[in-house]
């Protein structure tokens, strides 16, 4: 097996993902990228945002819009469509949400998908380290209001970034990685990308859905050129 889609969120764990996955000699043909009422799922990004990740990285970008009553449906969909054109593989962010591992593995077995999950098993503070060392670049994007304020947003995934969150965690419970939606996350330069991302202009938002997050909402960028 050597075609891959990579499972796409514009954040830190997918792109780590992906990246390994790379690293170990997979081929990867998309990114895919699922949209629900405007904003990507989860994440809550500029649809149009992801689209230029993708431009920047230079790989094509796959995205889908979904509602939740029909988001396993149209996953299936895709990939069966994406089963003609060689892919045999998808690459996932999860390290360590047995629950969704498992939904992972069924959908992807329904369709005849080898699910790849070079994550997993991995300590979320070792896969933040391991991202910032291999030369990623992120900003936060999104935070549960009830666990991290405002200031939070726009913040950079580096050691301070990293100190402040484990003395964070030392008085509340919650996930290093957020891998139950505490925060996100948004790539704009690494090793995968041909350009960086330069954000231009934003602004903090109070959003109340599931749960209240605060979400930074990008509403310009440009791509900086490599020198």
């Amino acid at each position: 097996m050597r075609n891959v889609v990579a499972s796409w969120s514009g954040g830190k764990d997918s792109c780590l993902a992906c990246y390994k996955a790379i690293q170990r000699g997979f081929r990867v043909l998309y990114l895919i990228n699922f949209v629900y009422r405007d904003r990507c799922a989860f994440h809550g990004l500029n649809p149009n945002l992801v689209a230029a990740q993708s431009q920047a990285i230079g790989v094509p970008l796959i995205q889908r819009e979904v509602f939740w009553d029909t988001y396993e449906d149209v996953f299936k969909a895709t990939l069966t469509e994406l089963k003609k054109f060689g892919v045999e593989g998808m690459v996932f962010g999860d390290i360590h949400v047995r629950d969704h591992l498992g939904w992972v593995n069924r959908v992807c077995g329904e369709v005849g998908i080898t699910p790849l999950e070079p994550l997993w098993g991995m300590n979320p503070e070792q896969v933040l380290r391991e991202f910032m060392n291999v030369g990623f670049e992120a900003i936060v994007v999104n935070v549960k209001a009830d666990l991290f304020g405002s200031e939070w947003l726009g913040r950079k995934i580096d050691e301070n970034f990293l100190k402040e969150l484990k003395e964070l965690k030392g008085k509340r419970d919650f996930d290093m990685c957020g891998e139950y939606g505490e925060y996100h996350t948004l790539v704009i330069d690494g090793p995968l990308f041909k350009k960086g991302i330069k954000i231009l202009e934003s602004r903090k938002v109070l959003v109340n859905g599931y749960w209240k997050y605060w979400l930074l909402d990008i509403l310009k960028w440009e791509f900086k050129e490599r020198g």
